[in-house]
């Protein structure tokens, strides 16, 4: 299944998103969070300590780690702010935090925090503005590896054919 999750107010980009892949026959939802109420993560690691695999936070966000934890691939709709994805945004990879443990592990020579869950969700991140994509780019990787999946690209809201092409 995948995973759109569009964090900007402009539906319009979805609905091309879905034009693109109706013929590919793609299992995919769409959520639309330009106007849901996501905070930031706080930092208190209730996640990993008190209640695990459940964020502690209680906003529109809980739906959404739920689909998360259950797809193949997410993707990223998001505006972008000082050339980088906006606060919405980035939010979402910030408090995916609770489908990893507190455990760390090395791969290869770097460390990496222990996943909670069997399934991996590959990451891929679609922005509407202007950024360093090249910087945005190695940190979606990192991002990706962090969770132990791999990076679907970073599109621009003028390459939605290009992006909706690594959806599978």
């Amino acid at each position: 299944m995948v995973l759109i999750i569009n964090t900007t107010k402009d539906t319009s980009i979805s609905e091309e998103i879905r034009r693109n892949i109706s013929d590919k026959g793609i299992d995919a939802e769409i959520i639309e969070a330009g106007e849901m109420r996501i905070s930031h993560c706080i930092g208190c690691n209730f996640c990993w300590l008190k209640t695990p695999g459940e964020c502690s936070v209680k906003d529109d966000y809980e739906q959404i780690l739920k689909r998360i934890i259950h797809a193949n691939q997410m993707w990223v709709i998001s505006d972008t702010a000082l050339g980088f994805i906006d606060h919405k945004g980035k939010n979402i990879f910030d408090r995916i935090l609770p489908i990893a443990t507190m455990y760390l592990t090395f791969k290869g020579d770097q460390m990496r925090h222990v996943r909670r869950y069997k399934n991996t969700t590959d990451i891929g991140l679609i922005y509407k503005g202007d950024v360093e994509k090249d910087f945005l780019l190695r940190w979606n990787e990192r991002a990706a590896l962090n969770f132990h999946s791999k990076s679907l690209g970073v599109f621009s809201t003028d390459e939605i054919k290009e992006a909706a092409s690594c959806m599978c």
